[in-house]
């Protein structure tokens, strides 16, 4: 393991924006919980369509974007607050 310092931009719970060093973009950090909550629902909608059950796999994907979302409005908010234009 390694120490570094980082630049944090938001508060330091879930979806922190830092950057780390030698970075000319921060990042989110996503906590190893939430990640696994965002991959098990992506394997449902695979699961889903493999089985041809498209109802159910639009409805496990439709509550995939409104986390994605929110990961994203933190980023770009804390982006704008500390002027950094986006990498987008």
């Amino acid at each position: 393991m390694e120490r570094v310092e980082a630049d944090l931009f938001t508060d330091g719970g879930n979806g922190a924006v830092v950057r780390l060093p030698g970075r000319k973009f921060p990042g989110v950090l996503i906590q190893g919980d939430s990640r696994h909550i965002l991959r098990s629902g992506l394997a449902e909608v695979l699961e889903a369509c493999e089985r041809g059950y498209v109802a159910e796999a639009r409805d496990s994907a439709s509550l995939l974007p409104a986390g994605l979302d929110g990961l994203l409005t933190r980023y770009a908010d804390a982006l704008q607050e500390h002027e950094i234009s986006r990498p987008y």
